[in-house]
């Protein structure tokens, strides 16, 4: 039974049992991954999954029950099973369903087939080959992937709401290993586009430009100094610290951010951006995980305070409208909150001209520990870096195995400037992050 034959058949068993209150959340997606190592296929695997979530309103209670078998027998007891789960409930919370008849904005963006097998190995094989051609420092253990997938959500209730929305991403990832006789490093890049259009010479030889370039890496001495940080390093940040913006999060206690709308939490060169139509986004999304229209929305504007992120449920209790940011983290996931590409707004210089404003300082391009090192309810950090020693403006020596600590919250407040071009690295889910280049002033760097 396709989706819309259980739909209709979950429809028909809801008013059976007297459910006036009911939603059903659909989510399937399909892909192809393809590993290359040595100039062979190291990996291969596909997977077709999804499955539906049925929620009912039963004597205020919220019961929820999940299955991926859409047939006719399911489709009856996925119903009684939300009615068994809502009546052992102890306690009642105010739940809401999206109302149907609302307006939702077009993703205008260029679509493209999901690929075949045949031309995820073709793209993987050559991405490879560019690699070990991009330099003569890149050895084997070198690999490339490519991973083509197709993602369908789809939302029915009994307020209207009859939703389908499908997006097709195709991704390379190269990671390329590099040797100058002595010593060994990596880096990667990822891309998300048209298979026919990425520039897979371009992906390779960025790849191992930056691997090739932390060669001969020092530690970075101890100290005070002005932090550029890379965009994909700002993009982690984001990412780790993203928690603070969720109204839920604020509700509970779990962020300083409550109360504050309005309020000056970050220098002017600072506007965040949730943008669920960004070109680049993997999955543009015009309605969240409620039925909610999505919008492009300034969390921050110019270092001004705007709005926490609210689903249906948190923007009743703070008296607010939902910002659509309504998410599930699978389809039998309760609704949480979660942003859809957040990313820092882009600011007037260049990369260049950020160091050369920073003057003498480090720049940091990798962030690890984020888990461990990282806290999002206090904001404070302490984290293991690597990148390059800023000297004259310039960017010299490469450095590792140093730390840069700080918080969260006063980092928003010391960026002094933000470079012109936004960078999404890793954009391979829903979610996504990313952030033009930026100079912080006297962040705390231990080394040697």
């Amino acid at each position: 039974m396709d989706y819309q034959a259980f739909k209709n058949a979950v429809a028909q068993a809801a008013q059976a049992q007297g459910i006036t209150e009911y939603e059903l959340y659909y989510e399937y997606s399909e892909g192809t991954t393809v590993e290359i190592f040595q100039q062979e296929i190291g990996e291969f695997s596909s997977h077709t999954e999804g499955g539906v979530c049925f929620r009912a309103l039963v004597e205020g209670k919220m019961g929820y029950a999940s299955t991926e078998d859409l047939s006719e027998a399911s489709a009856a007891a996925l119903v009684s099973r939300a009615v068994d789960n809502a009546s052992v409930l102890e306690t009642e919370e105010q739940e809401f369903l999206g109302e149907g008849g609302q307006v939702y904005q077009t993703v205008e963006r260029e679509t493209y087939a999901l690929p075949s097998t045949e031309t995820i190995i073709s793209k993987a094989m050559e991405l490879q080959k560019a690699l070990y051609a991009a330099d003569p420092a890149v050895i084997d253990g070198t690999s490339s992937e490519a991973i083509a997938t197709k993602g369908e959500i789809a939302i029915f209730n009994s307020k209207g709401l009859d939703l389908h929305y499908e997006n097709t991403a195709f991704i390379t990832v190269a990671v390329a290993v590099v040797s100058d006789g002595t010593e060994m490093d990596n880096d990667y890049e990822v891309k998300v586009g048209d298979p026919d259009k990425l520039e897979l010479q371009k992906i390779a030889a960025d790849a191992a430009a930056s691997a090739k370039a932390k060669l001969g890496s020092d530690v970075a001495p101890t100290g005070a100094y002005p932090v550029v940080f890379a965009p994909s390093a700002v993009a982690s940040l984001l990412g780790t610290f993203s928690s603070v913006f969720s109204a839920e999060n604020a509700q509970k206690g779990l962020s300083k951010l409550k109360g504050k709308e309005g309020e000056q939490i970050a220098s002017p060169a600072v506007t965040l951006v949730d943008d669920p139509f960004y070109q680049d986004s993997p999955m543009p999304m015009p309605f969240d995980a409620e039925g909610t229209p999505t919008y492009r929305k300034n969390v921050i504007e110019d270092g001004k305070f705007c709005t926490l992120l609210y689903n249906l449920k948190t923007a009743a209790v703070d008296g607010k409208k939902s910002t659509g940011n309504g998410s599930k983290g699978s389809y039998a996931s309760s609704v949480g909150t979660s942003p859809f590409t957040m990313y820092l707004a882009p600011g007037t210089l260049t990369e260049e001209e950020l160091l050369a404003k920073a003057g003498n300082g480090v720049y940091i391009n990798s962030l690890g520990g984020l888990h461990a090192g990282a806290n999002p309810i206090s904001g404070d950090f302490s984290l293991q870096s690597a990148g390059f020693l800023i000297e004259n403006g310039k960017k010299t020596t490469p450095v590792k195995s140093f730390t840069v600590a700080g918080n969260f919250y006063d980092l928003l407040k010391g960026i002094t400037c933000v470079s012109n071009t936004v960078e999404l690295p890793m954009a391979t889910s829903q979610t996504a992050f990313g952030s033009p280049a930026i100079l912080v002033e006297g962040l705390s760097v231990a080394g040697k």
